[in-house]
């Protein structure tokens, strides 16, 4: 509630004091033409920053974090399809024909190396034997019920989805750049969960339908969300470039049209202007404006924005 009521605080008073900006009074006919040069410069200096108490700053999410050394990437965004790996899938049929017995397991069970799966009469010896998992796994589809005559059908699908295979897509100059071993940031589309590894292979003559390459990562799915089948996106990273200052993206606003970030003091937040040098999808360098271990704002930067434009707008009416 405190971080509601601030935002809204913050965003209504811009609004009322934008409109009552620059608006003559009595006392101040012609507002911002008065002011003698030592108010101008302490509105100056005033302006460039506000106090927000921690309590608030915390509900509010607002996050900060160390200024410091980094890296950055020249980056390929490509997309992808997570598949099972090759030799963990398998379709369990029955070894003999005859009627089922029995059926143990449903869809999404997991289930252990050599578990019984189902119980089959054979029509040969007419006595009964277990269909069992031949590795451990899940059960993704289950094509039998008591009473079904079985054959030469698959009675059930597992794998081991423990681990998959990241098949990522390439086309034109991507294709030319990227290798085995270059690390790759996967992103699941469904909730933005990210998982690291690198390219475990370009596989050969590996056109599609689509005529793309094939490279192949593997990640590990020990939690059970990564889904086989599910479109991923991936970033290679094909180069990396250490520098002496990064910051997040978050950390950066726009400010009289300059680059800015916020400078995290006590209960005060400092606007720092600052020069850009390179760039990735996540990080910019800092050229000027920072030194080493300045505490920046890395979330919710625009709330700071927000509060140092309504005390600007209130010092100015």
């Amino acid at each position: 509630m405190i971080a509601r009521a601030f935002l809204v605080t913050v965003l209504a008073t811009i609004v009322v004091g934008v409109a009552a900006c620059g608006r003559p009074t009595p006392e101040n006919p012609k507002p911002g033409r008065t002011a003698d040069s030592k108010a101008e410069t302490e509105h100056a200096k005033s302006s460039d920053r506000t106090t927000i108490e921690a309590a608030v700053a915390s509900e509010s999410g607002i996050r900060t974090a160390k200024v410091g050394p980094g890296t950055i990437r020249d980056e390929h965004e490509v997309q992808g399809l997570l598949t099972p790996v090759e030799g963990r899938h398998a379709r369990v049929v029955a070894r003999f024909p005859g009627p089922v017995r029995s059926v143990r397991v449903a869809i999404g069970d997991r289930v252990n190396t050599g578990q019984t799966l189902a119980t089959i009469e054979s029509n040969l010896s007419l006595s009964d034997y277990p269909v069992t998992a031949p590795f451990a796994g899940t059960v993704l589809a289950r094509n039998v019920t008591v009473g079904d005559l079985a054959n030469d059908q698959p009675l059930f699908e597992i794998a081991d989805l423990s681990t998959l295979w990241v098949d990522l897509h390439l086309f034109g100059g991507d294709a030319e750049h990227l290798r085995a071993g270059l690390p790759v940031e996967v992103e699941r589309l469904s909730d933005g969960a990210r998982i690291s590894t690198v390219i475990d292979r370009i596989l050969p003559g590996a056109a599609t339908a689509s005529q793309s390459t094939v490279a192949r990562a593997v990640v590990s799915n020990t939690d059970g969300r990564w889904r086989t089948g599910s479109a991923v996106r991936a970033r290679v990273s094909v180069s990396e470039t250490p520098v002496a200052l990064v910051v997040p993206l978050t950390a950066l606003q726009s400010m009289d049209g300059k680059d800015v970030v916020f400078v995290h003091l006590g209960d005060e937040y400092e606007v720092h202007r600052v020069k850009l040098g390179e760039r990735d999808s996540r990080h910019a360098e800092i050229l000027e404006g920072l030194q080493p271990g300045d505490e920046i704002v890395v979330e919710q930067s625009y709330l700071i924005k927000a509060n140092i434009e309504k005390s600007s707008v209130e010092e100015s009416d």
